[in-house]
């Protein structure tokens, strides 16, 4: 299998190339991956096997149309991650956000349809559906977004159905609740309040902490995209849950056991504008068709999250220090 991962030198992205490449998901032959990735502040190279021949990295932008053609030429599928994708840093300017996210996946998938490409997996999120005060999102369920980056993936999503409708191509989306795992990006829910806690710095909890998420493993997110991949059906989208629903301030309280802190280095924030109540989505459709089922406790999971975090100092001290360069530049200063 001839593979490109866009992004795939960020967190999700990078995890699926791993686990890929180290046989996690079955019999796949023998891949070669070609990673596309521009190395904003969230990516990092580190995260791949770079030593492994049958990885080829590329640094460049999913908008340069000339980069992209060349590189899908005898590409059989595209795995699609490359995005923008903090809530925070959409609200503050989404410029960013709608040229990645909108126009980066319009000409990912324009060069895919060019080249003859098999099939393009297209890596969604929950956040298009909104917030749902009870029940749970159906993959039928319109897209009705209420920030800026959600909005942005959601005009991804319409896209990409369009290309499939239109042209025929063999586009597949996935629509993940929210990801946590070793490596990603400190500005992140969990690993912020993590290296805070184990910094001695306080956290700053949104509102009254009341907002209720659904939490999955990037591993078993990643297993779940390469089902898709594998077995799922061109046109179609794809639920991923994580089956465990909780909200912020019930999140935090396990990291503050986790990292031997109490409610002493909580502070309450003002809340973010627009903040979703509640996400939850039904996966009973992948479950169905492709056999999913997330394997990761969430608390086992947590607990080897904090284990990672505290083990790699080097690693998220210099993602944050990025992340302030990146800031920094964008301002002007």
């Amino acid at each position: 299998m001839r593979l490109l991962v866009t992004g795939g030198a960020g967190f999700i992205g990078s995890c699926y190339v791993r686990g890929l490449l180290s046989g996690e998901y079955g019999d796949v032959g023998d891949p070669l991956v070609t990673v596309l990735d521009k190395l904003t502040y969230a990516g990092n190279p580190d995260n791949l096997p770079t030593g492994d021949e049958r990885l080829r990295f590329v640094r460049g932008d999913v908008t340069d149309e000339r980069l992209v053609r060349r590189l899908l030429e005898g590409q059989d599928a595209v795995v699609h991650l490359a995005a923008e994708s903090h809530v925070d840093r959409s609200i503050a300017g989404s410029a960013e956000f709608v040229r990645t996210n909108v126009l980066g996946t319009h000409t990912l998938l324009e060069q895919s349809l060019r080249a003859g490409v098999g099939t393009v997996v297209c890596v969604s999120t929950d956040e298009v559906y909104g917030s749902i005060p009870e029940g749970r999102w159906t993959e039928a369920s319109p897209p009705l977004p209420n920030s800026p980056y959600a909005a942005s993936k959601a005009g991804a999503d319409l896209i990409a159905r369009s290309y499939h409708r239109t042209h025929g191509l063999d586009v597949r989306i996935t629509r993940c609740s929210n990801n946590y795992g070793p490596r990603q990006h400190p500005e992140k829910l969990i690993p912020r309040f993590v290296t805070n806690l184990l910094t001695g710095r306080p956290v700053g909890l949104y509102g009254q902490g009341g907002n209720v998420r659904e939490w999955l493993h990037v591993a078993d997110h990643c297993r779940a995209v390469h089902l898709v991949l594998t077995g799922g059906r061109p046109g179609e989208v794809y639920n991923i849950a994580g089956g465990v629903e909780l909200t912020n301030r019930e999140v935090t309280e396990r990291l503050l056991g986790l990292c031997g802190a109490d409610w002493s280095a909580v502070e309450l924030v003002q809340d973010r504008k627009g903040h979703d109540l509640r996400y939850a989505m039904d996966d009973s459709k992948i479950r169905r068709e492709l056999g999913y089922a997330p394997r990761v406790g969430f608390d086992a999971g947590l607990g080897e999250v904090v284990d990672w975090y505290r083990a790699n100092p080097r690693w998220w001290r210099r993602a944050a220090e990025d992340s302030a360069a990146s800031e920094a530049a964008a301002a002007g200063t």
